[in-house]
């Protein structure tokens, strides 16, 4: 059986209050985790441990420090933007179950004292977070103008229009249950969103809500995100979620395979959009049609590096999908696959499509950096003329006004020049 030498997740936020997104540019408003949401997170690194970290697992990682955590061995980026905030306490629960309080997590001083770190040995992990307008990876599809285009062609394809046409009737029901929300299709993410944050949290809400209408409210989401965040092609604009992350992915799988490299195990937390892009650039939709929706909170994407007892010297890849806190790993063969997949094969196929870069991510968004900062292509060229026209009226008004002042100009008579002495001069 091959060795698991490490691993890579994907991991979803916990449950957080009720997240608004602009239809039309996904700008997010502020949200902020629940007590919930860290429950979830905690519970999906209390199994993160027993299936990675505990040696009796066949899934152990070999040779990593499992009670206490070396930091060379474990890796963590959290998103910051919309839903940073609780992206972060999210990938802090994740930890806190992972890597539990250890007794041995202390030191001996000089005067002979051993202090133990608080709350029992708190294992402190570094969390790596950038804002997105510095690091792409884990938010590419905000403030991206071809990606709002992308929106503007979903929402006006026939699917699109037909399955929002089949949706009036649910849209004309749930109007009473969502205050004054638009209830178009248009806006099917923010509906539902609002809806189970309710049914959640307001027992009064989940008293009144009639049955049936937040699994409609989930369906229809379902459809507009996964119709949002992907395309038909691999490299299209649709999958800018699952590109930019895609770097990261190929590049600590690189770091995997190479000995000298310490680094075991990645934990990359997000939310839900780039789970949607890599099932399809991945094929795994095509055989399994229900990953083509929104992740549970606390859901979990691996990536397990495998290496077989010698002399086989190539390492495999085992893609496993976790959908929420009630639901253990399940594999998921890629590519048409039916078993593991190799490495270097799943690096060909993907490598080409990897955002790496701010540069890369402009280029793809179809945005220019000039003088004038980043701007779409047609506003560069907007800026760029009403620049131009600025500088030509600036030189009309002083072309002006030195023809005025010369108009004006009055000889002064001789009689009046006085000298340097004060007197006038004949």
């Amino acid at each position: 059986m091959p060795d698991v030498h490490g691993v890579l997740i994907i991991a979803r936020n916990g449950d957080r209050t009720e997240l608004y997104q602009d239809p039309y540019t996904y700008e997010p408003s502020y949200t902020e985790s629940t007590p919930l949401g860290a429950v979830q997170s905690y519970q999906l690194g209390c199994h993160l441990r027993s299936t990675y970290l505990n040696p009796s697992s066949p899934s152990h990682i070999q040779a990593i420090n499992a009670d206490l955590v070396q930091n060379d061995q474990v890796v963590v980026h959290a998103k910051a933007g919309g839903e940073g905030t609780s992206v972060f306490d999210s990938a802090i629960a994740v930890l806190q179950g992972l890597y539990p309080p250890n007794s041995n997590n202390l030191i001996e001083l000089a005067n002979g004292t051993t202090v133990v770190t608080p709350l029992g040995g708190y294992q402190y992990i570094p969390v790596e977070m950038a804002p997105s307008n510095v690091d792409r990876a884990l938010e590419s599809w905000t403030e991206c103008p071809a990606f709002e285009e992308h929106i503007k062609s979903v929402y006006a394809s026939k699917g699109f229009q037909e399955t929002g046409k089949s949706a009036e009737h649910f849209f004309g029901a749930v109007r009473d249950y969502v205050f004054g929300r638009p209830t178009t299709f248009e806006n099917a993410w923010n509906i539902y969103d609002f809806m189970n944050s309710q049914l959640t949290h307001n027992q009064t809400y989940a008293y009144r809500l009639p049955p049936t209408l937040i699994e409609q409210a989930h369906g229809y989401a379902n459809y507009h995100e996964n119709a949002i965040f992907s395309d038909e092609e691999t490299g299209g604009i649709g999958n800018i979620a699952g590109r930019t992350i895609l770097h990261t992915i190929l590049h600590s799988l690189e770091r995997i395979t190479f000995d000298e490299d310490p680094l075991k195990l990645l934990l990359l937390e997000t939310t839900y959009q780039p789970f949607i892009s890599l099932f399809h650039m991945l094929d795994m939709v095509k055989e399994h049609p229900q990953l083509a929706a929104i992740p549970n909170y606390g859901s979990a994407l691996a990536f397990e590096l495998l290496r077989g007892p010698p002399p086989e010297l190539r390492e495999f890849l085992r893609i496993k999908f976790k959908n929420g806190t009630n639901e253990d790993f399940q594999t998921y063969p890629i590519f048409g696959h039916k078993g593991d997949i190799a490495v270097t094969e799943f690096l060909y196929r993907l490598e080409n499509f990897a955002i790496s870069s701010q540069k890369q991510w402009e280029s793809a968004c179809g945005i220019h950096s000039g003088y004038f900062g980043i701007t779409s292509a047609p506003e560069s060229t907007n800026m760029l003329f009403a620049a131009f026209s600025a500088f030509m009226l600036l030189g009309v008004f002083a072309l002006s006004w030195f023809k005025r002042k010369r108009s004006t100009y009055v000889p002064i008579p001789e009689a009046l020049v006085v000298s340097e002495k004060g007197r006038l001069l004949p």
